[in-house]
């Protein structure tokens, strides 16, 4: 896990209330009495503002700020300003917005933090902004930029660029409406691309940030919301090539198509087998299974035809590789299948309220096992009867689960007669893979989905296995 030395917590709050006292106002003693060693505390930067949502004059937001500065101060509290619209309040009156940081800075504000709060401000326009800032105010100057116009990791970097020494940023880009910006790009960026020092760590450079994915992954865990696949430096594709000319180029040479190591992150190298994939995307596939493949050989030729082929109905293979992976080893002679779905059923009833039962034939070597169970829907009665009867062969994958279950239309045109492509992500053993189908019957494409993703763990249990019975038998004749 990623772990910062030198964290801590802080309070937040506004400045105090325009008819309280500060030793009376709630906010600010609630802030006091947590007992931490710095708060955070907004006041607002834009003459708007003041005017027409506060409705008090401009100097009476003055002493506001300095009162509730001075509040803190006295009491032994760090305090960082946040200057709330600071770069609207700059465009629309430079002079009342330097006099907000400077009645801030008078006050012993240890930080005044930039707030981009509506998140419109272009790039150049922070950079130019800070300079001009940095010219009136001596106190330690810092950036807080909202997403809305997509720029918030932008004008992060361009207001470090100009002379900021303090970030503020959240793991993942959350925050209200289109987020803040992204500890996770910011990280990186400061670190290997600007040279700063970011963390307080014992390790070498190299190495700090190594926990950095799995912090995000951590986070999106935390709140149960979908990790975001293209999130920069992080995401499970920042670093994944689909077109056959990159992905040959990347298997030579990794810089020739990624602009940083994903391992300096903790994340990994992938190669997506798509329609847009050639031969060096099967060979990279084969090449996850240990198989050493050239692109010349024949049995690549064999598995990209049929990749493409089911391109072509509607399957996807970027995202479920292990599907590919079993094309891959039936191609090659050697997947021998742990079991046979002979036949299943699954039934939805209403009849004051809503009933799902289904029914499972499967043969394992001779052998038939025939499993009935109840589910919230179809799919899931079907599963949990397979499961019931893999389970009866299998114990071993007990400590498997699905943890991601995607229905896709394909092509609209039939409407409800449309088919569908099923993406099912298990998890077990320290292991994730994806398996997917398509079918005109949602159910048939997922118990199809379903058998590769068992399948898929069983097979790939036994090839290690074998892998490791040879490396032991080497050794032992050496």
């Amino acid at each position: 896990m990623f772990k910062l030395k030198c964290s801590e917590i802080v309070a937040f709050t506004s400045t105090k209330n325009k008819r309280a006292q500060a030793d009376k106002d709630v906010n600010l003693r609630a802030a006091l009495s947590s007992g931490v060693k710095t708060v955070v505390v907004f006041g607002k930067a834009w003459d708007l503002h003041v005017n027409s949502v506060l409705k008090i004059s401009l100097k009476d937001n003055l002493d506001l700020i300095r009162e509730s500065i001075l509040f803190l101060k006295e009491r032994g509290v760090n305090v960082i300003f946040d200057a709330e619209h600071y770069f609207d309040g700059y465009k629309a009156d430079q002079n009342y917005a330097l006099e907000v940081l400077k009645a801030a800075e008078e006050a012993g504000a240890n930080t005044l933090v930039l707030c981009d709060t509506n998140g419109g401000t272009l790039p150049q326009e922070v950079h130019a902004i800070v300079q001009r800032t940095k010219e009136e105010i001596r106190s330690k100057l810092g950036i807080h930029a909202h997403n809305d116009s997509g720029l918030a990791v932008a004008n992060t970097v361009m207001a470090v660029y100009a002379g900021v020494r303090h970030v503020q940023c959240t793991v993942n880009g959350l925050g209200e409406r289109c987020g803040n910006a992204d500890l996770c790009q910011i990280l990186p960026i400061l670190h290997f691309k600007m040279g700063f020092t970011v963390l307080d760590s014992d390790k070498p450079r190299d190495q700090q940030l190594m926990g950095l994915t799995a912090l995000s992954e951590y986070v999106y865990d935390l709140l149960n919301l979908p990790a975001v696949a293209n999130q920069p430096y992080v995401g499970r594709n920042a670093f994944r090539h689909k077109a056959g000319v990159h992905i040959d180029a990347v298997t030579k040479v990794p810089t020739a198509y990624e602009h940083i190591d994903p391992s300096l992150l903790g994340n990994t190298r992938g190669i997506s087998v798509s329609e847009l994939s050639g031969r060096a995307s099967i060979v990279s596939l084969a090449s996850e299974l240990n198989f050493d493949l050239s692109k010349d050989d024949n049995l690549v030729y064999e598995v990209l035809k049929e990749i493409k082929e089911l391109e072509a109905k509607g399957y996807h293979f970027e995202n479920a590789k292990a599907s590919a992976h079993l094309i891959l080893l039936r191609k090659a002679g050697l997947l021998q299948t742990p079991f046979r779905l002979i036949s299943w059923n699954a039934s939805s009833k209403m009849n004051g309220e809503s009933r799902c039962a289904a029914e499972v034939t499967v043969e394992f070597s001779g052998e038939i096992y025939r499993e009935k169970a109840a589910g919230v829907g179809p799919v899931h009665a079907l599963d949990v009867a397979f499961r019931q009867a893999v389970l009866r062969k299998y114990p071993q994958l007990s400590s498997t689960k699905l943890v991601n279950y995607k229905v896709t239309v394909v092509d609209s045109v039939k409407a409800t007669a449309s088919e569908v492509r099923v993406f099912i992500e298990f998890e077990g053993d320290g292991r994730r893979w994806a398996t997917t189908s398509v079918s005109p019957n949602i159910i048939e494409a997922s118990i199809k989905a379903l058998a590769e993703g068992y399948t898929y763990k069983l097979v790939l249990d036994t090839l290690n296995t074998e892998r490791t019975l040879k490396s032991t038998h080497k050794s032992n004749h050496r």
